[in-house]
């Protein structure tokens, strides 16, 4: 027998170990365990995704969502570079003012619309109700129909106040006594249709001309999500002449035509075009009046109310950012329109809310639409969901169209 055939011969022979120990048996209880497991797990699975899936296929969305396109989000440098400025100021008289949304001097007296329907009035750090719009009962957003809900606010040269209501229309407002009286009423079609959610307005220094955007015929302002994540173009910018009486459309087709602002020389009127994060511009007077063109695109946000700087600008809060570094959930969905239906049919407004990042951001454009400087508070740890910036006499005002505060930024401290 040759070598090879001895190491064969001893594997196959080798010796067996031989123990007292047991051997394991197979254990079946681990394998029932096991099953149960997995079958448990399949089961909830499935209990989860079938009504989910129902949902998905057999509810309507509340909205018909429009293919949008935007560019690449400018970058977040230079002017826009990231800072806390917005965090240095202070709020006031918080838990006492619910969504300040805008704001009007006159002297040193300050001027507010809020969420339940009132015009209160700010003088010697006191505040006291001025005026009410609407009826009773006011204070929930159910509520706002009837009750009114004041959103932008101006103070013409003759001391007058003049302020848009969602719901309501225009009304004019007697600083002093508070005495209402009523210049457009939101029902009383203008050109077939209806204003369903008057935002914003700006007026001329003769009292005349008041400028003011309708964002929708559709949408309600209790729906503003709504009419966001659609991005329904049938918004418009509309003129009322106080002599006339008449009110005439200056622009149409707009989405969610919010802020209004007109130049120091009352040639132009700037729109803020919230969805498409951007500011139109339409001509009023001169040789280009009738003229429409884009005054500044591509914002770091979605722009809400304009208001004059004192440098000659024009201050821009931002009711969201578009971050680059970063995601942008609003850019992303906007060439999603199945996933924003999808959304709708599984959450309401206010959920989604609470998926938009707090990060507030207020930007001070040049007079050609460059930007000088921004603030910021990312997380909103301060100032949160800014919807105006107001200056006057060296602070800036931070209005909310949701907050319970008003805030004040010291403009020589930042």
């Amino acid at each position: 027998m040759n070598e090879t055939d001895g190491l064969r011969y001893r594997r196959l022979n080798r010796a067996k170990i031989i123990t007292d120990e047991p051997q394991a048996p197979e254990n079946k209880n681990s394998s029932y365990s096991g099953k149960v497991f997995r079958v448990t797990l399949v089961t909830l699975a499935v209990s989860l995704l079938v009504p989910l899936i129902g949902a998905i296929i057999l509810l309507e969305s509340p909205v018909e969502p429009q293919y949008l396109s935007f560019l690449e989000p400018p970058l977040m440098s230079g002017a826009l570079e990231p800072n806390f400025k917005l965090r240095q100021a202070e709020r006031l008289f918080e838990g006492q003012l619910i969504g300040p949304e805008s704001m009007a001097n006159i002297g040193g007296v300050l001027y507010t619309g809020t969420a339940d329907g009132k015009i209160v009035k700010i003088e010697d750090g006191k505040m006291h109700t001025l005026a009410t719009l609407g009826r009773p009962p006011c204070g929930t957003q159910k509520d706002e129909l009837t009750c009114g809900r004041p959103l932008g606010i101006r103070a013409s040269q003759n001391r007058t106040l003049f302020v848009a209501d969602a719901y309501l229309g225009l009304f004019e407002v007697n600083p002093f006594t508070g005495e209402v009286k009523e210049l457009v009423s939101t029902q009383i079609p203008v050109n077939g249709k209806r204003l369903s959610f008057v935002n914003d307005l700006d007026v001329t220094r003769d009292g005349r001309k008041i400028y003011f955007t309708d964002s929708s015929s559709k949408w309600q302002r209790r729906d503003y999500a709504y009419l966001f994540m659609e991005g329904i173009n049938d918004g418009r910018l509309l003129e009322y002449d106080t002599f006339t009486k008449e009110v005439t459309v200056l622009m149409d087709d707009l989405r969610f035509p919010n802020g209004v602002q007109l130049s120091p020389n009352e040639d132009f009127v700037l729109v803020a075009e919230m969805t498409m994060a951007r500011i139109r511009r339409c001509y009023v007077s001169g040789l280009n009046k009738g003229g429409l063109d884009l005054f500044v695109e591509n914002l770091p946000g979605f722009p809400d109310n304009i208001r004059s700087s004192s440098s000659g600008g024009y201050w821009v809060a931002m009711s969201a950012v578009r971050p680059n570094p970063g995601f942008s959930m609003l850019d992303f969905l906007s060439q999603k329109p199945w996933i924003k239906k999808i959304i709708f049919k599984l959450l309401s407004q206010e959920a989604l809310m609470q998926f938009i990042p707090k990060y507030s951001l207020v930007v001070e454009l040049y007079d050609n639409g460059v930007c000088k400087r921004s603030f910021h508070d990312p997380h909103g740890v301060v100032a949160t969901y800014v919807s105006e910036a107001h200056e006057q006499d060296g602070y800036l005002y931070l209005g909310s169209f949701r907050s319970p505060f008003l805030c004040r930024l010291n403009l020589s401290e930042v």
